[in-house]
């Protein structure tokens, strides 16, 4: 796709350093770990937005995609103690809930009724609920809602539950695609280094296997999403390592759809010392992000967590894609998040046109969904 909004003279370059990354971004050439630390040490934010929607109109032209889809959480139970988290709870917490499967399909038919093409399936590490649970779980979703596509377990769930079960995780993908899984979501990344996962997610599996996992699934058909979690204790570094780590394993599998990054936010954690992000943060992630991220077609800005406002002008900084209607978001809401929970297809539909850009439904697989007044249909 093409787009003419761009204007054909850059911004002045305030920050000199950036000069010779945006003749690698005009050029097309790929950008380098110490490019990447550059940016993000870098205040020229305009400058770094400019060169981001050059790349994403060059890939994306004006399309900004959207879905109509429905979270669903079975159970906030966790065996993990992570630092960053306020969902996750104790088996004996009062507070704790965990679903029955009648419950989960009685919700995900609530979002079923609003023809939604997705329902994304997160939850904790639950010490009770085993594979063959959730196997029977994804089962009667598909019995029930058999054109909604499956969106289901992070990496960390998976690799859990492989644990547990005391199978490969090859196995357990496999077990779990069988059942109903279409894709993965991208969660539990959260930052790859090790130095950093010591001290605010050290119960998770480490980097490498949360990247071994995704391969895995990638090697047996599975796409998923992948993620970094920012604004904590990272450095430029960390970030920029996270990134072309990511990078490399694409260029091996193809198989990640879409990047999300996901701010940090500390409230109701044990970290709640610590400050929350910026909308400056929040903008030059998402630009670093579609910059280094050359060969993952999508950057999403997930308005749950970077407010609808922010997810607007993301879609000028790189980002070309702002989520779904959601219904329900529980894990950053736990964290203190107080965006809404729901947007209407019509929200989206004018948050997009506000900025500028052209919406286009999607399913998960980024083929545009046409809707009648009744009924709706993919366009194959």
């Amino acid at each position: 796709m093409t787009s003419s909004r761009n204007a054909s003279k850059p911004p002045s370059i305030d920050d000199v350093r950036l000069r010779p990354i945006l003749n690698k971004v005009e050029s097309g050439e790929r950008l380098s770990f110490d490019d990447t630390v550059t940016m993000y040490r870098s205040s020229d934010i305009l400058s770094i937005g400019y060169m981001a929607n050059l790349v994403r109109e060059r890939m994306h032209g004006d399309v900004t995609y959207f879905n109509v889809n429905r979270h669903i959480n079975p159970t906030d139970v966790c065996v993990a103690s992570c630092r960053l988290c306020a969902f996750g709870k104790r088996v004996k917490d009062p507070t704790a809930y965990t679903m029955s499967l009648e419950q989960v399909w009685e919700i995900a038919g609530k979002g079923y009724a609003e023809a939604v093409t997705e329902f994304h399936i997160v939850g904790g590490l639950h010490p009770e609920l085993t594979l063959d649970w959730f196997c029977k779980m994804l089962a009667g979703l598909k019995e029930r809602y058999p054109g909604v596509h499956l969106k289901a377990f992070t990496m960390v769930e998976v690799a859990y539950l492989a644990k547990r079960t005391k199978i490969s995780i090859r196995e357990t993908l496999e077990r779990l695609k069988a059942a109903g899984v279409d894709s993965l979501p991208g969660g539990g990344a959260e930052i790859f280094s090790e130095r950093v996962r010591r001290i605010i997610c050290d119960h998770k599996i480490d980097g490498d296997e949360w990247l071994d996992t995704a391969r895995t699934a990638h090697q047996i058909g599975l796409k998923s999403n992948c993620t970094m979690l920012y604004g904590h204790l990272e450095t430029a570094e960390d970030r920029a390592d996270h990134l072309l780590r990511l990078r490399t394993l694409q260029d091996e599998t193809g198989g990640f759809v879409t990047f999300i990054p996901l701010a940090f936010h500390p409230q109701n954690t044990v970290l709640s010392h610590l400050p929350k992000t910026t909308g400056f943060d929040d903008l030059k992630q998402i630009a670093i992000s579609r910059l280094v991220l050359d060969n993952i077609p999508h950057i999403k800005a997930y308005w749950i967590m970077m407010t609808p406002g922010i997810a607007q002008i993301a879609q000028r900084f790189g980002a070309n894609d702002i989520d779904g209607t959601v219904v329900e978001e529980k894990i950053y809401h736990d964290a203190g998040a107080t965006t809404a929970q729901h947007l209407r297809r019509q929200d989206l539909l004018r948050l997009i046109r506000e900025a500028g850009r052209e919406p286009v439904e999607r399913d998960t697989s980024y083929r545009p969904v046409t809707r009648t007044e009744s009924a709706f249909t993919v366009l194959v």
